[in-house]
């Protein structure tokens, strides 16, 4: 039965791709990262530096050519945010894998708080498909002495039809000895918008990360703000915090043009539909393992792997104009 879902969602993939230009890898090994094109259109690169705690993709652009990522800490831009450092493009990390911290690792966390965390080492590009815009990669979570928790392998096929493109993005995790998922608000699928998909703010935020630190997110110049999140149950902006749904779309206009960004869950990730840890300063992350932490009234989340036993996450992520609700939930049709 699995294979037969994981055909149609490769069928999926494919059939979105079918009707864009040739995707092209360019595999830049010197400054560690393989650039993705539609033709001679940039979309976005993944990235595997060695002074990153984990790899992602960045930047991010759209069909005519805008950022959707925001460029702090890599490129920063005027008038960014410069909160949060391990944001960074797209990507998926936890806050709690046997009780380390995988999410909020960064060049900010103090040399003699290490161990409280884990990363993510690069292992190797294992295969880069132009014909169906397949880059497949393989990576180790790890802790602090470097040894294996779960080995990563993940597919990202990229797409584009009609000024929409797409990131379907399977990431297979097999454990390397026993490891226990906890239910945690840091997580899963992230994603750190430009500054032009933030909510305007009148006030400074405070906001805890699973080791209880605290990050100030000060007001700043709220020109050009304009970020709207909704998900498929009808809630907006900051309602959709906490809500669980299968998809949640953030609206904004960035120099003239609208653009919607959508993370869609997938029905085989576990419990299904994702809590949603979209945050007005710009976070856009969807999570399978929030639980209590998000939400105090729901049921308790635990997954705990075997060694050789394997977690599948599958997530897609929408990058087009003026999506409507009605043109979301067809996408999410297909994604299955």
């Amino acid at each position: 039965m699995k294979h037969i879902i994981y055909l149609s969602i490769l069928f999926f993939a494919l059939t979105f791709a079918s009707s864009a230009q040739k995707v092209q890898f360019k595999n830049d090994t010197a400054n560690r990262k393989v650039d993705v094109y539609f033709g001679d259109s940039y979309f976005t690169s993944y990235i595997y530096p060695e002074d990153m705690e984990k790899q992602v993709l960045y930047p991010i652009v759209t069909a005519s050519g805008k950022e959707i990522t925001r460029g702090y800490p890599i490129n920063p831009r005027p008038f960014e945010r410069t909160d949060h450092p391990h944001h960074v493009g797209l990507w998926l990390n936890f806050g709690d894998v046997n009780g380390l911290d995988f999410w909020n690792n960064s060049f900010a966390v103090k040399a003699e708080d290490k161990y409280r965390y884990g990363a993510i080492k690069f292992k190797e590009v294992v295969d880069a498909n132009s014909k169906t815009g397949t880059l497949v990669t393989a990576s180790d979570w790890v802790n602090i002495d470097n040894e294996t928790l779960l080995n990563e392998r993940t597919t990202f096929v990229f797409g584009e039809k009609k000024g929409v493109r797409t990131i379907d993005r399977t990431s297979e995790l097999t454990a390397r000895q026993e490891v226990t998922f906890t239910e945690n608000k840091e997580g899963l699928l992230g994603l750190r918008m430009d500054r032009a998909f933030e909510e305007p703010a009148d006030k400074a935020g405070r906001f805890l990360d699973a080791e209880g630190n605290i990050t100030e997110v000060p007001v700043l110049n709220n020109d050009g703000v304009n970020g709207v999140y909704r998900n498929a149950e009808g809630f907006t902006a900051g309602d959709v915090w906490g809500k669980r749904s299968p998809w949640v779309a953030l609206r904004a206009e960035k120099e003239g043009e609208v653009i919607t960004v959508v993370i869609l869950d997938h029905p085989d990730n576990p419990n299904y539909p994702a809590w949603s840890h979209a945050r007005g300063y710009g976070l856009f992350a969807s999570n399978n393992f929030g639980g209590r932490a998000i939400d105090k009234n729901a049921n308790p989340v635990k997954l705990t792997l075997k060694p050789g036993e394997k977690l599948v996450l599958k997530h897609l992520v929408v990058i087009g104009g003026d999506l409507t609700d009605e043109q979301i939930s067809r996408i999410k049709k297909s994604f299955k």
